[in-house]
């Protein structure tokens, strides 16, 4: 059964605001897969709180036409396609490319960042091998906190070098 136009808008307007308040949106190919294999992706895309639509091509672009990324270029993306929003961009796109690589139905046609940069797969699967977001933020906190530990621990070993002659001074005038 066809879609009504009404049902037609409240898809595209559904799809912009999907684009608006996503970071990345990662285009994929869906056919060939059977319900059970495009369920668990939905399962495994919901339980990292990153929304899967499946909606045409034109209804893509229409919606896209409607929020600030209408100046991207959307000529790669063809056919029905299943978009995954996500706020963190190196999950989504590793959800998605560990998906594919488990099941070679699902193809990676590309993405969309926020700046409204379109993504080719490959840059999808680039963004797919770069740790998330939490664990880069903890790279760069060790990568500060290395120096000043270190120098915490010089500071300590001067102390502490400190006490031991004190003692040793209290300890000989003790026995005098």
């Amino acid at each position: 059964m066809a879609k009504t136009r009404e049902q037609k808008e409240a898809d595209v307007k559904a799809l912009a605001e999907a684009f608006s308040g996503s970071k990345i949106a990662v285009m994929t190919d869906y056919r060939g897969l059977d319900v059970p294999a495009i369920s668990e992706l939905r399962s495994q895309l919901r339980e990292a709180g990153i929304s899967y639509k499946v909606s045409k091509n034109t209804l893509v672009k229409v919606a896209i036409a409607q929020t600030d990324l209408k100046d991207s270029d959307t000529s790669a993306f063809k056919g029905p396609m299943a978009i995954a929003f996500g706020q963190d961009e190196a999950q989504t796109c590793k959800i998605i490319a560990d998906f594919a690589k488990a099941n070679e139905s699902l193809e990676i046609i590309g993405g969309l960042d926020e700046s409204g940069k379109v993504l080719s797969a490959q840059d999808v699967l680039a963004l797919a091998k770069l740790p998330s977001r939490e664990v880069l933020v903890a790279q760069v906190v060790g990568t500060i906190a290395a120096p000043l530990s270190g120098f915490v621990r010089v500071l300590n070993g001067n102390i502490t070098q400190i006490l031991y002659a004190l003692n040793a001074i209290q300890e000989k005038k003790g026995e005098a």
